[in-house]
């Protein structure tokens, strides 16, 4: 079968013959349709990721949507390895395959599934939010920090604050659910300001933190200035965009009601992610949830593999895709 192949760490995969699965009891062999192009999947063919495989050459790729052998129309996450989602045919465990809702197209699915799960699921099994609550999402303009918003709202939020340096896609976040946008391309005093003119006005509950680094020090060092009361601030770090440390001052966490915590493989179990993915592909139709994709096919992952596109998510078509499926 064609496939996408990594055959050391840090190589490009090239698109080449790999064998055929066969799977085994328990498992389902898919046959893929879209795969989307992930931090993750790349951080894994690189080698950097903890979860990356041990041995090579392997086929990347975490998830993906396929069909199973009765026909069903599925999104797959975590294929047994050396097998992954850019391939013609890949195999996974039953339990990490989901039916996919009729009206979520198979190149939505892919592209939404990874992203939408990582602020679902800090909502959901990280920060515990309740509906009312205010949110701010730190990152919001990539393609995670979009659906962040627009997932926040679904689940009731109140007010959500978004904030990011791109100033047009700032704006466009005001059409997605964002009620306020904190532009990041400011001084660390002049943001420090904006954060706590915004914290004073209204209590935040929930953070879902995507940049770390010289944000969240600010942003943390204005909501410990700000907090009135001891309901807990919930500060979920997801991403590392922006920096890997911070520097925390001490006085912040002993002045104010902020939780410290993190979201995202060891911190929740693999069974809480696939069905915050569940969560996600349920809630596509019924919240309208948006996302911007690339499609192009497999034959091009080794020229697509290191291509900026923008904020769109680049999700590969392996074989027939369905745009519109009904």
């Amino acid at each position: 079968m064609k496939a996408a192949i990594v055959r050391e760490p840090g190589k490009t995969p090239v698109f080449a013959e790999f064998d055929e699965p066969a799977p085994q009891p328990g498992q389902e062999l898919i046959t893929v349709t879209a795969s989307a192009l992930s931090h993750v999947t790349k951080s894994r063919a690189s080698g950097s990721h903890h979860t990356a495989p041990g041995d090579f050459p392997a086929v990347v790729g975490i998830d993906g949507v396929g069909r199973t052998e009765d026909g069903g129309r599925v999104y797959f996450v975590l294929p047994e390895a050396p097998f992954g989602g850019m391939a013609e045919k890949t195999i996974v465990e039953a339990e990490r395959c989901i039916p996919l809702p009729d009206g979520v197209d198979d190149v939505t699915a892919a592209a939404m599934a990874i992203p939408g799960m990582s602020s679902w699921a800090a909502f959901q099994e990280r920060a515990h939010l309740v509906r009312g609550e205010n949110v701010v999402i730190n990152g919001a303009t990539g393609a995670s920090g979009r659906l962040a918003v627009q997932i926040a709202k679904h689940l009731g939020a109140k007010k959500v604050i978004a904030t990011g340096r791109d100033a047009a896609a700032l704006e466009q976040l005001k059409a997605l659910g964002a009620d306020v946008a904190v532009s990041l391309s400011q001084s660390a005093q002049e943001l420090e300001t904006a954060f706590k003119k915004q914290f004073a006005a209204e209590a935040v509950h929930v953070v879902l933190d995507y940049l770390w680094g010289a944000s969240a020090e600010t942003m943390i060092v204005a909501l410990a200035k700000t907090a009135e009361d001891t309901v807990p601030i919930r500060f979920v770090q997801i991403g590392a965009v922006s920096a890997a440390t911070i520097t925390l001052p001490s006085a912040a966490l002993r002045s104010s009601p902020l939780v410290l915590m993190g979201s995202g493989i060891g911190s929740i179990s693999l069974s809480a992610m696939v069905g915050a993915i569940r969560g996600v592909l349920q809630a596509v139709l019924p919240a309208k949830l948006q996302i911007k994709t690339e499609t192009v096919p497999l034959a091009e992952v080794e020229k697509t593999w290191n291509t900026a596109t923008g904020g769109s998510r680049i999700v590969f078509a392996v074989g027939q895709v369905s745009q519109a499926w009904q």
